[in-house]
């Protein structure tokens, strides 16, 4: 081989070795330091946050998140929004029908039904929509502090405590709006719920 054959190999093979060495460089910074560092500061700042929100009951034992809904059937118990993926916050999302759309019309024709049997006392007028409609990801864990209230009725027959008791053990779990003007009041059925069994001693 000459020695201008030698000296494109060698140019050739240095035009490789930049951007080879740019790459590892940048896959050690954006695929191992900054995942650690940005780990670290949220693990040290927002150590709740980072690990999903979790809440435990009075055992210590965790019973869901603060960020995901969770499907409760005993009426005794406050009941959430509408899922229609049950809470799977593995797919979350919502069937995005039209308001037109027959399949809605009957889901909602069939909770109005059930809210008719489990709370006899309170009337449709009453019932607020957001009780019977889909929020948009499906995992909502919260619900306004109407949407408990009504509930208030049938709760007090099935646990034997009274309307005035579950009407401050709402407000106690009402969160108000995010820097006092973001968004509206709401209430984690979750933690409502955590609440009621305590006063239960469940």
């Amino acid at each position: 081989m000459n020695e201008q054959a030698k000296n494109t190999s060698r140019f050739q093979l240095s035009s490789l070795m930049i951007p080879l060495r740019i790459s590892i460089i940048f896959m050690i910074i954006c695929g191992i330091i900054y995942p650690l560092a940005s780990t670290g500061a949220a693990q040290l700042l927002f150590p709740k946050q980072a690990n999903g929100s979790l809440i435990k009951d009075s055992s210590g034992q965790v019973v869901g998140s603060e960020l995901i809904g969770q499907s409760f059937v005993d009426p005794k118990w406050f009941q959430g929004r509408v899922s229609s993926i049950d809470y799977n916050a593995a797919g979350s999302g919502s069937n995005n029908f039209g308001p037109s759309n027959p399949a809605l019309i009957e889901r909602t024709k069939a909770s109005i039904e059930a809210w008719k049997a489990q709370n006899p006392d309170v009337p449709v007028s009453q019932l607020p929509i957001a009780l019977i409609t889909n929020s948009g990801s499906g995992l909502d864990p919260h619900i306004t502090p109407q949407s408990a209230d009504v509930q208030i009725a049938r709760i007090s027959k099935l646990t034997g405590v009274s309307p005035a008791e579950l009407e401050q053990l709402v407000k106690a779990n009402t969160e108000g709006r995010d820097l006092g003007v973001f968004g509206d009041e709401r209430v984690n059925v979750l933690k409502l719920n955590i609440a009621l069994s305590k006063m239960l001693g469940e």
